[in-house]
């Protein structure tokens, strides 16, 4: 298995602009497929900027015009900026390409991370990334004094939490005791080689994800480690940790596909 180079490219003062950080990725990605280099995963940080996958819908964008960067890479929109470590792994990936298989490690990854500083996380089935999980429904206090059952945002097609204030803002998620996210994960693999990654909230003001309706979900919302340990934390704590597990998960581990297993009838097709 080929080696895992770390990159780290800019932080804080240094935070490195998005669209400068997409051309270095394709820079490394050529490289890459071309064998002239190892893997290599970039760590960052990006001053504020909004990016939107290849599915978002206009109705999950800001409704004050602020600009949004079209990009390649699956998902939908979310936000980067200070407080938030970004990490791209450029990686050739086995034949034949398993996409999910890769988001999974890096999912994996992204949890023991988050375990590391004593945050339990989890995946959500259908809902890519890394989440912190709310209360069962039943447990969570109710919004606009309305039963958890008649939740605008999932009652009504209108209904627009981004034009609702604080009570709906998925800043405010673990207020409400909902699920959120602590990590986001859209990549692009292309000639087998990945692009993008994720994005770990780490000490961020999560009122940036307000202005939008984070991964087009809307009955859900955003988390930091901060938020969730009740204390600071910098992201110079967290590079040596996630660089460890990075690691141990996309260098040490058997990058092979998953085992899929198919019906006789499907494998006769």
């Amino acid at each position: 298995m080929s080696e895992l180079r770390f990159v780290r490219l800019g932080f804080g003062d240094d935070a490195v602009e998005y669209r400068a950080a997409w051309d270095k990725q394709r820079e490394i990605h050529a490289a890459r497929f071309a064998d002239e280099i190892t893997d290599t995963c970039l760590l960052l940080e990006h001053p504020p900027v909004y990016t939107a996958g290849r599915r978002t819908e206009e109705s999950e964008r800001p409704l004050d015009g602020t600009p949004v960067v079209d990009v390649d890479r699956g998902g939908k929109i979310t936000w980067h900026g200070p407080g938030q470590l970004v990490g791209y792994p450029i990686m050739k990936l086995p034949r034949p390409v398993d996409v999910v298989a890769h988001v999974r490690r890096l999912e994996d990854a992204l949890i023991r991370t988050a375990a590391e500083f004593g945050v339990e996380t989890t995946r959500i089935e259908g809902r890519s990334g890394v989440w912190v999980l709310g209360d069962p429904v039943e447990r969570r206090p109710s919004l606009g004094g309305l039963s958890l059952d008649f939740d605008p945002r999932l009652s009504d097609p209108e209904f627009d939490p981004r034009l609702n204030g604080p009570e709906y803002a998925p800043s405010n998620a673990g207020q409400r005791r909902e699920d959120r996210k602590l990590a986001a994960i859209g990549i692009r693999v292309a000639k087998g080689v990945t692009m993008h990654g994720f994005a770990l909230n780490v000490n961020p003001d999560n009122a940036w994800f307000d202005r939008i309706i984070p991964c087009g979900i809307r009955d859900a919302g955003v988390a930091s480690l901060a938020g969730e340990l009740g204390r600071d934390i910098t992201i110079e704590e967290v590079l040596p940790v996630i660089e460890k597990h990075l690691r141990a998960v996309l260098e040490d581990a058997e990058l092979k596909p998953r085992d899929i297993e198919t019906s006789p009838v499907e494998a006769h097709a």
